[in-house]
């Protein structure tokens, strides 16, 4: 028996498919992203090391994924889908760049090349900072980057205000042979290259993947009912952790679900007062009518904002925990004068009070009108009639004048009663004894003491005493004593 064996046709082999035309990579020490095109023939993966052609030099970068039209292969995403992803991680912000072109995959030589150059990194770390300080610029040398063309070296640093490191760029050209480049940083980004680990134990996320480093609001925490304490929440970079974020969106539609403080809602048991509500566990904390407190899930309320009770006067109540108000006072029951108020106003009837000073006593020209008797003529001083002639003027007490002798002013009458008689010098005056007083304003008058004569009698010397009490001693005629 003869057996034949037939041959059984091979499938035939798929096309390779071709090699893409754009190529998605990450480079740089601040893992910043471009799109450029490719002139690599061979098939590469994601996760492979290209020579890339950027505008700040020839650079090693990793290829993320490839740009395909219609996305069929599991490691490429179409265009939209990228253009998407960079418009929800920043928009404009985000560090995307397609001025570039992708070289050739990068070699072992090319490897042990860049190596190199990380390996010098320390060095070139001291010596910028040597040089920092020796001309005292108000900076700090965070990190280094060297490229593969060595086209130019890049000095990260952070700085608190804007500094002037013109004379420090050219000492630093001349001490490494090369072009320099000076970028200032913020506190994230001196976090993004050189932090490693954070306290969950993963890498940092500003290093692994974010790109976009957003200022991060205590009102995220306050939110998400965490510890408010600023090392529990704080990361590398001594700035509020990124995480934060992650769920603030989440808890900020979990929020708006929620009825507000002090409203009315209605459940099965009937209307009650919000007192409180969580966010995760969508519970809200309710105080009925009759005092009682439980909390209720959302599920279970059936309506929101109704209208508050009222007062029986018409006031409406605000929060739970309103009370009754007092009842305002009729016209009879307001509380009158206090006692003694009207024996005040009837003793002070009869006395001239000032606005805002103190009650004094009737003068002497007021007490006579309301006793009948006609007031007294009186003349104003003059040559022909002197200080003291008119015997209304000696019985009111001293005058003084309001100017110098001649000049026609007001007299300003001055008779305090019982004021302490203030010493003067009498140099041009012969010291006249005082006049005998009651018993009572003698204790309380001081004695004045005999001012001695000067020694020379015609120096004029001045005084406080008015024109008309400094004259010679030759013409002051004795005045006469005062009548008890």
């Amino acid at each position: 028996m003869v057996l034949s064996l037939e041959i059984m046709p091979l499938e035939p082999k798929a096309p390779e498919p071709a090699a893409p035309k754009t190529i998605v990579v990450r480079y740089g020490y601040l893992k910043l992203i471009g799109e450029f095109p490719s002139g690599v023939t061979t098939k590469v993966g994601c996760g492979s090391k290209l020579v890339l052609r950027t505008l700040r030099g020839t650079e090693i970068g990793e290829m993320l994924t490839t740009v395909c039209g219609n996305g069929g292969c599991n490691k490429s995403i179409t265009r939209d889908k990228m253009l998407e992803y960079i418009r929800n991680s920043g928009g404009r912000s985000f560090p995307f760049s397609d001025s570039g072109r992708v070289l050739r995959v990068a070699t072992a030589q090319d490897m042990a090349v860049q190596k190199r150059l990380d390996d010098t990194r320390s060095d070139y770390l001291s010596k910028a900072r040597e040089l920092v300080a020796r001309h005292k610029v108000a900076m700090k040398i965070v990190e280094v980057e060297q490229l593969l063309g060595q086209e130019r070296i890049i000095f990260y640093f952070i700085s608190e205000h804007r500094v002037d490191f013109r004379m420090l760029v050219r000492d630093m050209a001349h001490e490494f042979h090369a072009r320099i480049e000076l970028t200032q940083v913020g506190a994230r980004d001196e976090a993004r290259l050189v932090a490693d680990y954070e306290k969950c134990g993963q890498h940092c996320c500003c290093k692994q993947f974010l790109k976009v480093l957003t200022p991060i609001s205590m009102r995220s925490a306050k939110i998400q009912k965490g510890t408010l304490d600023p090392a529990k929440i704080s990361g590398r970079c001594g700035r509020l952790m990124c995480c934060l974020r992650y769920e603030d969106q989440t808890y900020e539609d979990l929020r708006k679900r929620l009825p507000n403080r002090n409203t009315r809602v209605r459940t099965e048991k009937g209307e009650a007062w919000v007192l409180e509500g969580q966010i995760l566990t969508q519970l809200v904390m309710l105080q009925f009518d009759d005092g009682e407190r439980t909390a209720v899930p959302m599920e279970e309320i059936l309506a929101f904002n109704l209208p508050k009770p009222k007062f029986p006067n018409g006031r409406t109540m605000q929060t739970a925990f309103d009370t009754m108000p007092e009842e305002p006072r009729t016209p009879g029951q307001e509380k009158g004068p206090p006692a003694g108020h009207a024996a005040r106003r009837a003793n002070a009837a009869g006395t001239a009070e000032k606005p805002g000073g103190p009650v004094r006593p009737p003068s002497a020209a007021a007490a006579a009108s309301q006793a009948g008797v006609p007031p007294q003529q009186r003349t104003r001083p003059g040559p022909n009639n002197p200080v003291g002639a008119n015997p209304a003027d000696r019985s009111a007490g001293p005058t003084r004048t309001a100017g110098q002798p001649g000049q026609n002013r007001q007299l300003a009458h001055f008779a305090p009663p019982n004021q302490a008689i203030q010493p003067v010098r009498r140099d041009l005056v012969k010291p006249i004894p005082p006049a005998p007083m009651p018993p009572d304003d003698q204790r309380s008058q001081p004695e004045i003491p005999p001012t001695p004569a000067p020694k020379n009698p015609g120096s004029a010397v001045s005084s406080n005493q008015p024109a008309s009490d400094q004259t010679p001693a030759s013409n002051a005629p004795d005045l006469p004593e005062s009548k008890q």
